[in-house]
């Protein structure tokens, strides 16, 4: 840790030392939010549900506007404005009653999730490089999981549904928790704009979105993304606990508990995994990976065949921790061949084009849970997500053929200089 942070820039370190902070508001609010409709305001689950996959999509529908804006205007001025929305957002949501009110809201923090991930990463890209680049990804993936699993503990012990002021508090906090970046980009980060100028000789053309998607390694390396949010991140918030509960049979404590091993697995390996992945093909970390979550899926299947048992809680608590294990190893490979494949220019579009696939996958996944699970293809289930863990194994190793060593996290290479005429990077023979 010495190490990364002494080779951090002092940009880097003002970046990476805010984190836990601002992500803590995110904490206080994300695992009350449908209670607070449900419970608090009296809005029917269903529509609860609807009002929450409406934030990904306004996300995924400003994904790519957002990318090109970056580029133009730099990641630090998109950063601002995506996070200023957030704090609209959530003032909005603290005091909303009616289903209208909740979806003004939700449509500001769905605008700050779809333009903040490529103005982030690209704004983390220029101000780090190499080694240090795919560290800061993982150590920040730590940072943010330590900051939301605070914020959620102490959004439990607060939040009381009894008392619709104390959900005004938690989305007020949010809000204030906010105020911290946008005064870090507004103060020590105000002359990082993260823009970089297009080369003279460069074809327009290649900055298209179609372009960049014509690309190969950018088109499976975004089909990698979908399918790894498709069965991670879009089933850990509906396909996890909806199985838990009714093909598990497992109390809401246990699922609760759950989150937290999934948090404090996170916390406390990632530096191990970040050190033992240092100069290992990217592509090879992301297989292992595959293993991980497959083996945690089929972990969560067996405990449907001993429901309402100590044995099923063990085995949810126990998917909880190898699917985080393989989050420590996705978080930090991904964002770093994203960027490292990126031409400086284009930066803000490569991470949007990553971005929308993550946004598509967090759409797709719980409906096609709720789906399955509803008509009782449990096994089904488990089977599908299965498999497309093992079809991200054959992604992964299609993509490393398809880039250069050192965007695959290799050392010892030189860095590849992007073609001119297309800004893609060029390809080790």
């Amino acid at each position: 840790m010495r190490a990364f942070w002494d080779s951090l820039s002092v940009e880097g370190r003002w970046l990476l030392s805010t984190v836990v902070v601002q992500t803590l508001g995110r904490g206080l609010t994300l695992p009350f939010t449908i209670i607070y409709m449900h419970e608090v305001r009296g809005i029917s689950l269903d529509l609860a549900g609807l009002l929450m996959a409406f934030i990904a999509v306004v996300a995924l529908a400003v994904t790519g506007p957002g990318g090109a804006l970056t580029d133009r205007l730099g990641a630090r001025r998109m950063l601002l404005v995506a996070t200023s929305a957030q704090v609209v957002g959530c003032t909005v949501i603290a005091f909303a009653t009616t289903p209208l009110a909740f979806a003004v809201g939700f449509a500001f923090l769905g605008f700050n999730f779809g333009v903040s991930w490529p103005a982030f990463n690209a704004l983390v890209a220029a101000v780090t490089t190499g080694e240090t680049r795919q560290q800061y990804f993982g150590i920040n993936f730590a940072l943010v999981n330590l900051g939301i699993g605070l914020g959620g503990v102490i959004g439990g012990f607060y939040a009381d549904v009894t008392d619709p002021s104390t959900f005004t508090v938690i989305f007020l906090a949010d809000a204030a928790c906010m105020l911290v970046p946008i005064a870090l980009l507004l103060g020590p980060l105000r002359h990082v704009h993260g823009r970089a100028e297009r080369p003279h000789d460069a074809d327009d053309s290649a900055g298209s979105y179609l372009a960049i998607l014509r690309q190969p390694a950018v088109l499976w390396l975004t089909a990698l993304t979908f399918l790894g949010t498709f069965v991670g991140y879009g089933q850990i918030e509906a396909g996890l606990p909806a199985f838990a509960r009714t093909v598990s049979e497992v109390s809401t404590r246990v699922i609760g508990v759950g989150f937290a091993v999934n948090t404090a697995t996170i916390v406390l390996l990632q530096f191990v995994v970040l050190r033992r992945i240092s100069g290992r093909r990217r592509t090879r970390v992301l297989v292992v990976m595959t293993v991980l979550w497959a083996v945690s899926w089929l972990v969560l299947g067996l405990t449907g065949l001993v429901p309402g048992t100590m044995a099923a809680a063990v085995g949810v608590l126990a998917f909880n921790g190898l699917f985080a294990l393989g989050e420590t190893l996705l978080q930090p490979t991904i964002p770093a061949i994203t960027n490292d494949m990126a031409p400086d220019h284009l930066r803000g579009r490569y991470n949007a084009v990553s971005a929308g696939a993550f946004q598509a996958g967090t759409i797709l996944g719980p409906v096609v849970a709720g789906f399955m699970l509803s008509h009782g293809w449990s096994w089904g289930f488990i089977a599908l997500i299965v498999a497309g863990c093992g079809a991200m194994a054959v992604l992964a190793m299609v993509l490393e053929r398809l880039v250069s060593p050192t965007v695959n996290g290799v050392t010892g290479h030189e860095t590849p200089q992007a073609d001119p005429a297309t800004g893609e990077p060029a390809v080790a023979d």
